[in-house]
């Protein structure tokens, strides 16, 4: 895949800020696609000063992997709340520069716009990829909710003000929801129905626990190999 160079990662804590205010005026949350047929699913996980970016790709909807890449990478940026793309998104930028066959929708392990400044991860890489992008994320950023129903497909809107900013969704019955939030390019509604239709047994949608696995799998083994070298 192929991503547009928006701006440096090289910038401190402020600028970083700067920055998001900036791409804000370029986020889209209309639908611009007819059919999905392939979705991705993207996750970053750690181990001592390393990070493992993952993607991996799916037929919609039987949800069958049909691509896996991955990019090790040092941890070059701080761990600070509502920057966490100045952390993870440029080796996320480099596993997807690797995939073959380019999603139609992609599903990020964070926040789209359910962001203090509407530039949650799903957002962000949704404009450098210039994809449709959501954002599903275990805990809430931003925004209040009220209560939800215990059926799966039950969700409350996550709003600040009157701004609605994603939903909280029951994926399963009786189960804790999760945070779902349009990242680019796709409205709420439309983010609700493939979340949906991509998830299982479990509460989380199978691209994103799928590349949650595949990456923790990968630190797994880049930390034996550094046991290895450092005894």
């Amino acid at each position: 895949m192929k991503y547009l160079n928006l701006h440096s990662w090289k910038v401190n804590p402020r600028e970083a800020i700067q920055l998001q205010k900036e791409l804000k005026k370029k986020i889209s949350l209309k639908k611009s696609f007819n059919k999905v047929k392939v979705v991705a699913g993207a996750d970053v996980s750690y181990y001592k000063n390393k990070m493992v970016a993952g993607v991996i790709v799916f037929e919609f909807p039987n949800l069958k992997a049909i691509e896996k890449q991955s990019f090790i990478s040092p941890v070059n940026f701080p761990y600070i709340p509502g920057l966490l793309t100045f952390r993870e998104g440029p080796s996320l930028l480099e596993a997807f520069k690797k995939i073959k066959i380019t999603p139609d929708v992609i599903l990020f392990d964070g926040q789209g716009i359910a962001h203090p400044r509407r530039m949650g991860i799903a957002t962000h890489l949704g404009l450098f990829l210039n994809k449709p992008t959501i954002g599903c994320a275990k805990s809430r950023l931003s925004g209040k909710y009220t209560s939800i129903g215990e059926e799966k497909g039950d969700y409350a809107l996550l709003k600040e003000g009157e701004e609605v900013l994603g939903a909280v969704l029951r994926t399963r019955k009786k189960v804790k929801p999760i945070f779902i939030s349009p990242g680019n390019k796709i409205d709420l509604l439309t983010s609700i129905d493939i979340i949906l239709k991509c998830i299982d047994k479990y509460k989380l949608p199978v691209p994103v626990r799928e590349a949650h696995i595949f990456v923790n799998q990968i630190r797994n083994n880049l930390a034996l190999r550094m046991n290895k070298i450092e005894t």
